[in-house]
């Protein structure tokens, strides 16, 4: 990796994209400290003493930008969820599908701006609830109309400048631009990592010997967890295909061994920001319609706690273990979701047997569709329980004294963003160099 990021600092081409790109991430941190105008900083200051639940989530996607309420506060949360919710339209509609297997880059244009009309609604609905909701704190200079439009329109200018930024990031720079805004955004929060650790060792009454073994401790297990990942994320199963010798025009081509990488990881971290979605979705609406629900009793009161038990710890043990178990059923099954919508046994094995194709010891058409099926289930069997496991155990560390800034999945997203980072810069040195044998 290093030796990668060396060579890309060498070549000219290379590093001016890098440099853009660093250029915009310092946009992006610089835009996370300009708070919304009409903010009371003091007040403010009382109301956010604690982002946890909901707010704790937005919070380390942000980079903090929504504890400081600046314009970047709602973050590119809008923009996810409404990749989200067309790519399950494009399953639902047919026309929608059609432009998105078959509409090639004129397609792909159109499904990208009818994500970005639906971030900018999404947007404008999110901002009018953090307002309404945020107003009771005293945290505005006043309460009028003026301040509210003013409040809604900065808020929804700075998802939509990240979402330019992202694009900027895509076609210009280093990496998926909106995965690299993500990912500055949940490491800028490091430094409050290490205060935890030096606090742990350094305490008030002097040096201690337990947190030292403490900290250690953490940092081992923090090693073990990347490497984890790191093994899951790059490990594949690579299923055998031979091709028998067949005639392409006037000649006999040979008969070819090849293989299909099936990854052990095949939906990413899609499941977890798929299931974090529907468990805090609640809690967002909730929030909107019940004043100081922390305060409430009831229904809605308990189903707001059994929502945010995921991010906090001051709602129970009770309510943290019901929600870890619905929490792991839905990521795999969202596991599930997303792999099969992406890998389709069927189509795969229609293809192989179209190319004259087969699976050593397996017959082509309906047994090689069920070879496969087989396959991917116990795949996403293991990747959907890993996900599940390295999402839910660090949650329970927040019962405990500790304040860590790092969950699973945090590091499930900065080390997936990292390598395909990395694997960009290779590929973009890999085209320069044949490009330059070609001339």
């Amino acid at each position: 990796m290093f030796k990668t990021i060396q060579n890309a600092l060498k070549t000219p081409e290379v590093r001016k994209k890098i440099l853009y790109t660093l250029l915009l991430i310092v946009i992006f941190r610089l835009g996370c400290y300009i708070s919304v105008p009409g903010v009371d900083s003091v007040a403010l200051a009382e109301a956010m003493g604690s982002t946890e639940g909901v707010a704790g989530l937005i919070n380390m996607i942000s980079g903090g930008a929504f504890s400081r309420f600046s314009i970047f506060a709602m973050s590119i949360t809008p923009y996810i969820t409404s990749s989200i919710v067309i790519q399950l339209l494009a399953m639902i509609i047919p026309a929608l599908e059609q432009l998105t297997k078959e509409g090639g880059e004129e397609g792909r244009k159109k499904i990208n701006r009818y994500t970005k009309i639906l971030t900018i609604v999404l947007a404008i609905v999110e901002a009018v609830g953090l307002y309404l909701s945020y107003k009771n704190y005293g945290i505005f200079v006043n309460n009028s109309f003026v301040t509210g439009a003013l409040v809604i329109t900065a808020l929804v200018a700075g998802t939509s400048i990240l979402m330019w930024l992202g694009d900027e990031i895509t076609n210009k720079g280093i990496g998926n631009g909106i995965s690299i805004i993500i990912f500055v955004g949940i490491i800028s929060g490091l430094p409050s990592f290490l205060t935890t650790l030096w606090s742990l060792i350094m305490t008030s009454s002097g040096f201690s010997t337990t947190g030292l073994l403490l900290a250690i401790g953490i940092v081992i297990g923090a090693i073990i967890l990347v490497a984890g990942v790191v093994f899951v994320q790059q490990a594949e199963r690579r299923v055998p295909v031979q091709y028998s010798k067949k005639v392409v025009g006037r000649k006999m081509v040979g008969a070819q061994n090849t293989h299909i990488p099936l990854k052990l990881a095949m939906a990413g971290v899609m499941p977890i920001i798929f299931a974090s979605s529907f468990m805090t979705f609640p809690a967002m609406i909730i929030q909107l319609f019940v004043n100081d629900i922390n305060n409430q009793t009831g229904f809605l009161a308990g189903l707001y706690k059994f929502s945010i038990a995921t991010s906090t710890s001051s709602v129970g043990l009770g309510y943290a273990i019901g929600n870890a178990i619905v929490y792991l059923l839905l990521i795999v099954g969202f596991t599930f979701f997303y792999t099969y919508a992406t890998f389709n046994p069927a189509e795969v094995s229609a293809n192989i047997k179209k190319n004259g194709g087969f699976i050593p010891g397996i017959r082509a058409g309906k047994p090689t569709t069920e070879y496969l099926s087989s396959v991917i289930s116990k795949l996403t069997w293991f990747g959907g329980l890993f996900l599940a496991v390295i999402a839910i155990l660090p949650m329970f560390l927040r019962f405990t004294n500790l304040n860590i800034a790092f969950g699973g999945t945090s590091i499930l997203i900065v080390v997936g963003v990292a390598l395909e980072t990395v694997q960009q810069l290779e590929s973009q040195l890999a085209i320069r160099h044949y490009k330059g044998f070609l001339e």
